[in-house]
Order: C-alpha cells, then sequence, then structure tokens
C-alpha cells in the first residue's frame, strides 16, 4: 500500500471511526426513506423520478449540513485535539497530509450522494413504480433530469464543503468553517438577487451565482446570459484558489502558533 492511500485510509478511519458521522449517514438515509413514504401517503399524482426529484431536492442539504461539518473538522479538528503535532512529525509531506483530507472529503461527499441514489430511488420505486403521474418538467423529472440534478447538486456540496475546508485550513476553527460556509449556502440566492449580473457586468464572476448548476438542466442560458462552460470554468477558477489558499496556509504555518 502506498504512502499516500495509508494517509487516505487513515483520515477515513478518523471520520467513521465517530459515532457522529454515523450518527449523520443515518440521518440521511431515514429522510431518503422518508420523504417518499410521506409522498405516497398523501397519495400524489407522481411518478418515479418526481418523488425521487421532490427527495434529493430536500436531503440535497442535509448531505452539505453533513459535508461541512466533517471538512471543518478534518484540520481545525487536528489542531484543537492536538493531534496535528503527532501527525506532522511522521515522514509525510505537509502538502501529502493536506490532500489525503481532501481527498477523504471528496470520498465523504460521494458516499452521501450514493446513499441519497441508492436509497432515494430505491424507495421512489418500491412505492410508486405503478404511477404515471406528470409527464413533464421539474415537477415531473425524467430520469435524465432527476440524475442531472443529483449530479449539479453533489457539485454544489463539494464547492460548499470546499469553503468549509479552507476556512478550517485558514482559521483553525471548525465553528466559524460552519458557520461561513453554510452561510454562503442559504444566501447566495440573496447575494445572486443583490448583485444581478443583469445590472452589474462584473457579477458574473461570483461565486456563489455558479454554485448552483441545476437551472441548466432547463436552459442553455445562466447568470447575465452565460453559459456552463463559462459557470464550470469560475467554480474551478474559485476550487483552485480555494486548494492553493489551503496549501499555503498548512505547508507554512507554524503549528506551534
Amino acid at each position: 500500500m502506498s504512502n499516500f492511500t495509508r494517509l487516505v485510509a487513515n483520515e477515513n478511519m478518523k471520520i467513521y471511526y465517530r459515532v457522529r458521522t454515523w450518527v449523520m449517514l443515518s440521518i440521511l438515509v431515514l429522510f431518503n426513506v422518508a420523504m417518499p413514504a410521506m409522498l405516497y401517503f398523501t397519495n400524489a399524482p407522481m411518478d418515479v423520478w418526481t418523488v425521487f426529484t421532490w427527495t434529493e431536492s430536500f436531503t440535497i442539504y442535509l448531505s452539505a449540513i453533513f459535508s461541512v461539518i466533517i471538512a471543518a473538522d478534518l484540520v481545525a479538528g487536528e489542531f484543537a485535539g492536538g493531534t496535528i503535532k503527532l501527525l506532522l512529525i511522521r515522514p509525510w509531506s505537509r502538502g501529502k497530509i493536506l490532500m489525503s483530507k481532501f481527498t477523504s472529503l471528496v470520498l465523504f461527499n460521494l458516499l452521501c450522494a450514493g446513499i441519497t441514489a441508492v436509497v432515494g430511488i430505491a424507495i421512489s420505486m418500491l412505492l410508486f413504480s405503478g404511477n404515471t403521474g406528470f409527464s413533464s418538467g421539474f415537477e415531473g423529472s425524467s430520469m435524465n433530469n432527476s440524475l442531472l440534478l443529483l449530479l449539479t447538486d453533489t457539485i454544489q456540496v463539494f464547492v460548499i464543503s470546499l469553503i468549509a475546508f479552507m476556512l478550517s485550513t485558514v482559521f483553525r476553527s471548525g465553528g466559524l468553517a460552519i458557520g461561513l460556509s453554510l452561510l454562503v449556502l442559504f444566501t447566495k440566492d440573496i447575494f445572486g438577487f443583490i448583485f444581478n449580473p443583469e445590472r452589474f457586468q462584473w457579477a458574473k464572476y461570483l461565486l456563489f451565482l455558479h454554485t448552483d448548476l441545476s437551472g441548466y438542466i432547463q436552459s442553455p442560458i445562466g447568470p447575465g446570459g452565460v453559459g456552463i462552460g463559462f459557470s464550470v470554468s469560475v467554480l474551478a477558477a474559485y476550487c483552485l484558489v480555494f486548494m492553493l489558499i489551503s496549501w499555503l496556509v498548512f505547508t507554512k504555518r507554524d503549528v506551534a502558533a
């Protein structure tokens, strides 16, 4: 087993050794079961993919909150617990240690998306397989639209959790990282309204206008008339900046400070 693989395994052990992690994952499973069940008992005329879309649109916020909690603890938790010194005296570079933490975060994001997909679709099919329901739009999502929505929401969760990861590295405060990251998640639409790219051309370069790519499922035109390629490029640029800041701070900071 390579050193990096060993580091990633070690970081995953830290994440999944905690009861808190299993409680969060259990809650995610529970809500992916509960949402289709509640819709079933309302006798709503929905098909499988509409039910899954409704379920995913709700549970994605749980995935975001749980991913942010994990991201905020990956670095700040090491400093708070004093274990960072024990980690850094081992024969691994700081950059490799940080990358192993980032990789573990990505794997957790994918696990949350996988739980949502497997459990949400399975329960929706179990309860609504005989329904035809609606037939068009987000209210009657096709399989392609539903899976694309899951993909775009997973990207959004990744970006928000990366913000928490960066803040955790820079400020070494899990609480601050969680608070600011969730603030971005829940207020991005407000800032998007205030800094409307139709009024301010420079606003189309702001991060919070592009974190949610789901609008492109229905229309090729995004905020300020841009396309999906532009939005993806903006997200990629911000993510690279966040990772660069995290790397610079983590590799240069004196742990005794």
